[in-house]
């Protein structure tokens, strides 16, 4: 796997930023890089299934529209602000009815369809039923690890190399992203307590501050994943025990810091541009005890054990060129990606 990965590195690198230029093409996009996992309680955040099928299962309103245009709703997860026990005939439903319509702008049923899943709705009334849920506008990024994980091992079993890399630039992405704090909570950018910059401080100044210098990225060896479900959930819960603390220590130390010595401007690409000052920053790193370097060499291993395992659920196929052969319609798809990040205006919030 070293020669495949090596010999492609500067693809990787150059593809490691699609994500994020595909949320200048896709409404779809930006909810894979983050998961407000505080709107849904505290831990051990009982209210959200660690599978797919069961969270939108969980989720998902069933309403009834009327031959007059009027709705009504049949089904809706909560009693009391109380999630209900999901039946096995809503998670049948879900697989074979739903997951088919996830990215279409609406959800139709046939009434006949809903009610032989659904025995005690009425859909005599209905001239369809239409199909919503809450939870996705919060994110879904450990979900997406998971389908990216299958993903890649499918790549690998059909021994399709310029998948296997366009899936793995974008899988270590995506990777990364689970191993920022403020990729898992609703107050990302520190807008709710009047931080706002703290995201790209954290995530961006630390690093190109003093990663290249300072930073030792000698992380052992890659493992195999016996369980991509609960590795990734895991990589979330770990990254968002400790926003509080990425918070509040940028907090106490705005306090103390002197106003004038947090902000400088330096200029980028031919532009002034303001940021956190080089000592500011290095103030809060030490504050942080290596915060930072810890969830990226942890970030470094996990993608490494991800393509790992991909590569072994797939077969562990060996390729005899290392080289790429890309298709007339990926070199399209890149050059349209590459126009709408250009062009475009990012769907979804900022800073994700």
């Amino acid at each position: 796997m070293i020669g495949l990965y090596k010999f492609n590195i500067d693809f990787l690198s150059d593809h490691a930023v699609d994500p994020d230029k595909r949320r200048y093409a896709s409404r779809h996009e930006a909810v894979r890089h983050y998961i407000d996992m505080d709107h849904w309680g505290t831990p051990p955040f009982e209210k959200v299934p660690r599978r797919w099928v069961d969270m939108l299962a969980a989720y998902v309103t069933l309403s009834c529209v009327h031959e007059s245009g009027d709705t009504t709703v049949l089904h809706t997860p909560f009693i009391n602000n109380r999630m209900v026990e999901i039946p096995d005939t809503m998670k049948a439903f879900v697989a074979l009815h739903l997951l088919p319509l996830y990215y279409e702008d609406t959800w139709t049923f046939d009434p006949d369809t809903v009610q032989k899943y659904f025995p005690a709705y009425d859909c005599s009334p209905c001239r369809q039923i239409l199909g919503d849920e809450v939870f996705t506008q919060h994110g879904i990024l450990p979900y997406h690890l998971y389908f990216m994980q299958q993903r890649l091992a499918d790549a690998f079993a059909r021994k399709d190399l310029p998948t296997v890399l366009q899936l793995s630039a974008d899988f270590g992405h995506y990777l990364a992203d689970a191993h920022v704090p403020l990729h898992t909570t609703k107050n990302y950018n520190g807008q709710l307590t009047g931080q706002e910059g703290i995201h790209a401080f954290w995530e961006s100044r630390i690093p190109e501050l003093f990663a290249e210098k300072d930073w030792d990225f000698l992380v052992g060896q890659a493992i195999y994943i016996d369980d991509p479900r609960a590795y990734y959930w895991d990589i979330v819960l770990r990254s968002h025990r400790l926003v509080d603390e990425v918070l509040h220590i940028e907090k106490d130390l705005s306090k103390t810091y002197p106003d004038d010595e947090q902000y400088c401007f330096e200029e980028r690409l031919n532009v002034m541009v303001r940021t956190q000052c080089a000592d500011y920053a290095a103030a809060y790193q030490q504050k942080m005890k290596g915060m930072v370097e810890s969830r990226m060499q942890d970030a470094i291993q996990a993608v490494g054990s991800a393509w790992f395992t991909a590569w072994v659920d797939g077969g562990q196929p060996q390729f005899q060129d290392f080289l790429i052969e890309m298709s007339n319609a990926d070199r399209e798809a890149f050059e349209a990606l590459e126009r709408d990040f250009v062009k475009g205006r990012a769907f979804g919030r900022e800073h994700e």
